[in-house]
């Protein structure tokens, strides 16, 4: 039975530490469209580019900023999920643990 269950905690650890790790990308990924897009626009402002092109331009920007608190919060969700099977301090051996912890450290919501 210990076994079954060793394997079961590693699965959850590396599912968990894997949507922790994906959730963390796409988090840096709609801030960085964010910023960018924000940028992208001032320029189509100062180059009085058409009207048009700069408020749908504005609307993708809005659509990213719009993402990135839905995506924060499930950030902080995952990386809750994830810590509680942390605490378990049985589970130090395995890789998947040791990966957990990696990817937990590393990203902070």
């Amino acid at each position: 039975k210990a076994v079954v269950s060793t394997q079961s905690t590693g699965k959850q650890l590396r599912i968990k530490g894997g949507v922790v790790k994906r959730l963390n990308k796409e988090l840096q990924m709609y801030e960085k469209e964010v910023t960018d897009g924000e940028s992208k626009v001032q320029a189509m402002k100062d180059d009085n580019k058409d009207p048009y092109d700069i408020k749908k331009m504005e609307e993708v920007v809005a659509e990213s900023r719009a993402m990135v608190p839905d995506t924060r919060n499930s950030l902080r969700k995952a990386g809750e999920d994830l810590d509680i099977l942390l605490e378990d301090n049985a589970n130090e051996g395995l890789e998947e643990y040791k990966a957990a912890r990696e990817i937990r450290d590393l990203v902070t919501v």
